[in-house]
């Protein structure tokens, strides 16, 4: 008995699905309600190397609003802007500005007022910060694990198995969501 032929979208779904970029490269950590905001998620992408990409998760309030973002400023204080980070060497990070835990690493102005500001989420060396979201801050939203990075940091080599103690796994975000989700749901 034959078998009809299939289409070429049932053939494509058949097939595994080859890893993103992101996804071959890089592990994606997690920090959920940073400083204590709820739904100001951060993901880490922690790249074999040590190195730290820090980026906005899918569940921070900036990607599920649909809000529009109207700048973007590294100017943290008035004596501190990391757009005057100036590393030098490779991956020494000669020059570079140290990072604690929850450094603001830039904030995110919205058309509607509201203020976010992005944290490090890991501690160590500001190695580059993303000039490209200066100009076209909606990468942020929509390329945010790829061009839509706010910066890059170099924890300690000493320190750079320990730095993902405080962060979640994506199982324990995803669940993290999940329970923000039934929680909005029980109440509504």
């Amino acid at each position: 008995m034959a078998t009809e032929p299939k289409t070429p979208e049932a053939a494509l779904a058949e097939e595994p699905a080859v890893p993103s970029l992101v996804d071959h490269y890089f592990t994606c950590w997690y920090k959920a309600d940073v400083k204590g905001k709820r739904c100001e998620d951060h993901c880490i992408l922690q790249h074999c190397n040590r190195i730290c990409v820090i980026t906005l998760a899918g569940s921070h309030l900036v990607l599920q609003s649909g809000k529009a973002i109207k700048s973007i400023s590294y100017q943290i204080s008035t004596n501190c802007s990391r757009l005057q980070n100036k590393v030098s060497g490779n991956l020494s990070g000669y020059g570079a500005q140290f990072l604690r835990e929850l450094a603001p690493l830039c904030k995110i102005y919205c058309s509607d007022g509201e203020e976010y500001t992005m944290s490090s989420c890991v501690r160590g060396q500001l190695m580059e910060v993303n000039e490209s979201i200066l100009h076209k801050p909606s990468i942020l939203q929509e390329k945010p694990s790829t061009e839509g990075y706010s910066a890059v940091v170099l924890p300690k080599f000493e320190e750079s198995k320990s730095i993902t103690e405080g962060l979640l796994t994506q199982k324990q975000y995803d669940d993290v969501v999940v329970k923000r989700i039934n929680a909005t749901t029980a109440t509504s």
